[in-house]
């Protein structure tokens, strides 16, 4: 089974799985989107206080379980303890936090998966996530990012060939060639708020090469808007929404 490959644009990149419709970072959420068609899962990691790669947007449970407490003052064992559906609705009482390795195991490589480094002041959290993709097979089919830059050039020197990006939410016009320039190293995406993006950051972004992930969009005519404007892929809530929007346009699957 290939990789994760850009053949086909735009991506439809299930943002928390399809989190409109199931409870977000779940594996129930992870196989709606499958369901629904999409092209890449974005999800978000802490580290456990046992070294464990915890998929959770918070810090802390309380939002997402039944739970209290921080991430890292527990162990993957205490945390799976907690429920991480019923909130949603009664259909997914029982669901878990899940491991990335849980997730890896779940989605095939043929689907990219967008690991958000989330708790990236934890000073092992660039090794431990390296040595897992390492370790599975799953460099190439996994891109990563996060609002802490120096935190995609830690993880880009510990493994050239994995694809890094950055999350940013202020500036229209990041520039990306600078970074570059300054780190030493060659970027993969930009993946900014979508009231950053214009067609002209677009344009010049894919002439370098670059993919274009506007987040998150939930709406089909800002949905419009960012194909338009020549956006890579877009992040949703609602995977399937897109989906039949690309497909009533004629898109087709990266993966096809």
């Amino acid at each position: 089974m290939s990789d994760f490959a850009l053949t086909a644009r735009p991506l439809v990149i299930a943002h928390r799985g399809a989190s409109a419709e199931a409870p977000e970072n779940t594996l129930a959420a992870f196989r709606l989107a499958l369901e629904q068609g999409c092209d890449a899962i974005e999800l978000d990691i802490h580290v456990s206080a046992d070294g464990e790669l915890v998929v959770c947007h918070d810090e802390t449970l309380e939002r997402t379980t039944d739970g209290t407490g921080r991430i890292a003052e527990m162990t993957a064992a205490e945390l799976k303890r907690f429920d991480a559906g019923a909130w949603f609705g009664a259909k997914y009482r029982g669901e878990r936090l899940p491991l990335l390795q849980e997730v890896l195991e779940l989605v095939p490589p043929r689907i990219g998966i967008n690991v958000e480094i989330k708790s990236f002041d934890h000073p092992g959290v660039e090794r431990l996530l390296v040595d897992l993709l390492e370790r599975t097979g799953r460099t190439g089919s996994v891109f990563l990012s996060s609002f802490d830059h120096d935190c995609m050039v830690r993880c880009k020197r510990l493994s050239p060939s994995l694809r890094v990006g950055l999350l940013y939410e202020e500036e229209e016009w990041f520039d990306y060639e600078a970074f570059e320039r300054e780190n030493g190293i060659a970027l993969y995406s930009m993946h900014m708020y979508h009231g950053c993006l214009n067609g002209g950051f677009a344009a010049a972004a894919a002439r370098r090469g670059l993919q274009v992930y506007p987040w998150t969009v939930d709406d089909p005519l800002l949905m419009r808007r960012m194909l338009e404007w020549g956006a890579s892929g877009i992040i949703t809530n609602r995977p399937g929404v897109l989906r039949k929007l690309l497909e009533e346009n004629g898109g087709t699957h990266a993966h096809d």
